[in-house]
């Protein structure tokens, strides 16, 4: 495999992104300034310009026209995808950690930090009733406290009816909205949960965490499914859209890697079969662990950020789609 290397922010990559169709990829950055690339080519469409702090989270719509954007500088933005004008404001208490569009996309879900004493939230906003000048005028949807452990990963359920997050702690909750309160809660990870990330149909995420593990889970009722190994962090999980396939990637934190170390296996690209938990494969390449990971919706290829400031789109050879497992 010969990748493309997406060199254009200047600090560590926290997310990356692809949108339905597959022809964009969004990334985010601590270096302020999220982009949009050809996921082709390669080639960068430009940077979205406003906030003052690193980006922590990033979405974008189905339709491809608005992207949002969470950061440390206590912002949510909006932004129109075709131009790269700021579309809406939204002023938080404190970071916002987690952020994501409603399957319809009419709604977006939004996490702030548990810092500076402030207590961290779970907000519901109506994005139609955004202008160009602040969503503050408009309150939210729905406001919920979390008075656990920060929320640190979040994703959508089924029909727009529920919300999962993923927390500090390794607890994973569901939120049922139209009651506002939890009503289902899990912890089988001992460590934070870094991210999650769905299956193409939405039944089943894939969790990554601190404690080594990425595990795989029900949609609808948070029932532990699988388990994928390993001797480090694991920072990101996703599944192929295609394939009974998960990549795991993940690695020491910087301060933690000593002279004496040495790079090879520690920041590698981990493929794991989804119900035989075998890994088969490793994908070298990144300087530094992986913060992020993202299948191209085809499932032909995929993406890497990592903490090296780099992008890595990694084309599978014809040998991926016949290689199988000797059952």
């Amino acid at each position: 495999m010969k990748p493309l290397l997406l060199q254009g922010h200047q600090r560590s990559i926290t997310r990356i992104k692809y949108n339905r169709e597959g022809d964009l990829l969004f990334s985010s950055s601590k270096d302020h300034k999220p982009n949009v690339w050809y996921s082709l080519n390669g080639e960068r469409l430009g940077s979205f310009n406003g906030h003052q702090g690193a980006v922590w989270c990033i979405d974008v719509n189905w339709q491809s026209t608005t992207f949002m954007s969470g950061a440390a500088d206590n912002s949510l933005k909006l932004w129109d995808v075709s131009t790269g004008v700021e579309i809406g404001h939204l002023n938080t208490p404190s970071s916002v950690r987690t952020a994501m569009f409603s399957y319809s996309a009419n709604m977006a879900a939004y996490s702030t930090d548990n810092t500076m004493g402030k207590q961290c939230e779970i907000n519901i906003i109506d994005v139609r009733t955004v202008d160009s000048s602040s969503l503050d005028s408009a309150p939210p949807a729905l406001r919920i406290g979390v008075d656990s452990a920060k929320v640190t990963s979040l994703l959508w359920g089924p029909i727009d009816e529920t919300i999962i997050t993923g927390h500090e702690n390794g607890e994973i909750t569901a939120w049922n909205l139209k009651q506002g309160k939890a009503c289902n809660k899990v912890k089988e990870h001992h460590h934070s949960i870094n991210d999650m990330q769905m299956n193409k149909y939405g039944t089943m995420f894939v969790t990554a965490s601190k404690d080594f593990t990425a595990k795989l889970f029900s949609t609808e009722d948070l029932i532990l499914l699988k388990t994928y190994k390993t001797e480090r962090p694991v920072n990101s999980a996703a599944i192929s859209p295609i394939k009974d396939h998960v990549v795991l990637g993940g690695g020491q934190e910087a301060s933690e890697v000593t002279t004496t170390s040495t790079r090879a296996g520690k920041f590698d690209s981990r493929f794991y079969h989804m119900v035989f938990e075998e890994e088969f494969a490793r994908v070298k390449g990144h300087f530094g662990p992986i913060n992020s990971l993202a299948f191209h919706p085809d499932g032909k290829s995929y993406a890497s950020g990592g903490e090296d400031g780099y992008i890595r789109l990694q084309t599978f050879d014809p040998s991926y789609f016949d290689f199988k497992f000797d059952y």
